[in-house]
């Protein structure tokens, strides 16, 4: 009995999606559940789970074809016997070569690594992954490639140019285009949306985090063994942000039209690195949370961006956003917004400045912060109020416990 692999139904406001890669080949068997292919939308990539045993008798949709919800990627024949069948096309025989040594276990990899594997025909027990697990990156796949190709090189021998490269005879200048990545292209999208659409406005301010970090020192290993998670900055920062919010609510607002739409709800946006690029995963309801509580969520939906697994759903809504560059080591920057939220918050690094307290000058670990708002419905008074109000809360975290 044959079946048709579909695309399955795309999330809502998705009209499309990108085949990102096959993860078999036709004649090959496959069990039930197991992933065939991604597909790459704007903001997830979708897994294609086989709907039962058999053998891939025809791929229909090649890699890098845009489908939509309901079209038919792949036949599959089902049963076990299905995987007796040859494959319609046999691969030229090779010199057998010595195999690389397997791991122990299958390599954990994203979605845009195994792309990458695909695109140079490489399999993953290849190359050493120095991620977290064991898990691959895109470095060390473009480090594998990179050693791979120089010890090809005869001595005297030109450098072998890589598929895409422009190379000039007798120069090494190169020039590779890539296309963008439908997460990219929604990203660059959405950016310029933002500066064409709000009247962006930046303020600064500085935070001294002297208390903030005697008292995460001073709890920090009771709180990881009594709560399973570590106390991080971004708590104290988060539950800060929350408290301005709520004196003032029109940071927490957002623009629908000629409408300023308040709302009595804190829905979080972190901002979170991966190997596709920016994400924004909402951490809901968090006035409700305590800070364990929070952690906890905020290691779960990063985990889930860095895996490449993370659901739409996780990703839509928001009514603030905060963004910490402090950690690539950024002393200053004007965060964009991510609209239609009215304000976002920008960390940046810590670092120990002279201060001047009580006429005296000490060294203390400052931060400088940023708030970036939309002065269509924020004035320039709130956004600065906002800010010293972050500030209070993070200079005496007693405020943050009795929410004053």
């Amino acid at each position: 009995m044959t079946l048709e692999i579909k695309v399955p139904p795309l999330p809502e406001s998705v009209t499309d999606a990108t085949l990102v890669g096959w993860h078999k080949k036709t004649g090959e068997s496959v069990v039930r559940d197991e992933n065939l292919v991604d597909l790459e939308t704007d903001k997830v990539v979708l897994e294609v789970p086989a709907p039962a045993s058999g053998t891939l008798l025809r791929i229909v949709a090649e890699d890098g074809a845009t489908v939509e919800a309901g079209d038919v990627l792949a036949i599959l024949e089902e049963g076990e016997a299905a995987a007796a069948v040859p494959a319609p096309e046999k691969a030229e025989e090779k010199p057998v070569e010595p195999a690389p040594k397997q791991s122990s276990g299958p390599v954990k990899t994203s979605p845009a690594v195994r792309r990458l594997l695909d695109e140079h025909d490489l399999d993953a027990t290849m190359v050493t992954g120095t991620g977290k697990d064991g898990r691959l990156t895109k470095a060390d796949v473009m480090a594998f490639l990179k050693a791979d190709d120089t010890s090809n090189v005869t001595p005297g021998d030109p450098t072998p140019a890589v598929a895409g490269e422009v190379v000039t005879p007798g120069i090494e200048r190169t020039e590779q285009r890539v296309p963008m990545t439908r997460l990219r292209a929604r990203i660059a999208e959405r950016l310029v949306e933002a500066q064409q659409t709000a009247a962006m406005l930046t303020t600064f301010n500085e935070v001294d985090l002297t208390e903030v970090m005697a008292l995460r020192s001073r709890y920090r290993d009771a709180f990881e063994k009594k709560h399973g998670v570590r106390l991080g900055f971004m708590s104290f920062f988060t539950m800060a942000a929350v408290e301005a919010l709520k004196k003032f609510p029109v940071v927490n607002a957002s623009v629908e039209g000629t409408d300023i739409v308040y709302h009595n709800y804190y829905d979080i946006g972190i901002a979170v690195s991966s190997d596709r690029g920016l994400m924004v995963p909402v951490i809901r309801d968090v006035d409700q949370m305590s800070f364990a509580e929070f952690e906890a969520e905020l290691n779960a939906v990063a985990k889930r961006a860095q895996d490449g697994t993370i659901s739409m759903e996780d990703l839509t809504g928001g009514t603030f956003t905060i963004t910490n560059g402090g950690i690539f080591g950024s002393m200053m920057s004007t965060p964009i917004l991510n609209q239609p939220q009215s304000a976002i918050l920008g960390m940046h690094n810590i670092q120990q400045r002279p201060m001047v307290i009580d006429g005296e000058i000490v060294a203390r670990p400052m931060m400088y912060l940023a708030v970036t708002y939309d002065h269509r419905i924020i004035d320039g008074k709130e956004a600065v109020q906002f800010l010293v109000t972050i500030k209070e809360q993070l200079e005496d975290p007693s405020r943050l416990l009795l929410q004053v």
